[in-house]
C-alpha cells in the first residue's frame, strides 16, 4: 500500500496526533478517540450512519457484478 491511498480525517487539536483515517480507493475508515464535543452515546453518531452508507453502497456495487 502507499502511503498517499490514506488520507488524515481526524487529528487531535492539543498534540495533533492522528485519530482517524480513510482510504482513498477502499471502503474504509477508521477513529481513534472520545469525542469531547458533546456528552452522552450521540456524539460520534455521524461515524456509525457513515459505515452504514459505506456498507450498502458497497452491496450495490457488489450486485452489479
Amino acid at each position: 500500500m502507499h502511503d498517499a491511498d490514506l488520507m488524515i480525517t481526524h487529528e487531535e487539536i492539543n498534540d495533533h496526533t492522528v485519530e482517524g483515517l480513510r482510504h482513498r480507493k477502499y471502503p474504509a475508515f477508521s477513529v481513534q478517540f472520545h469525542p469531547d464535543a458533546a456528552h452522552g452515546p450521540h456524539d460520534a453518531d455521524h461515524l456509525f450512519d457513515e459505515f452504514m452508507e459505506m456498507m450498502d453502497a458497497f452491496k450495490e456495487r457488489q450486485g452489479e457484478d
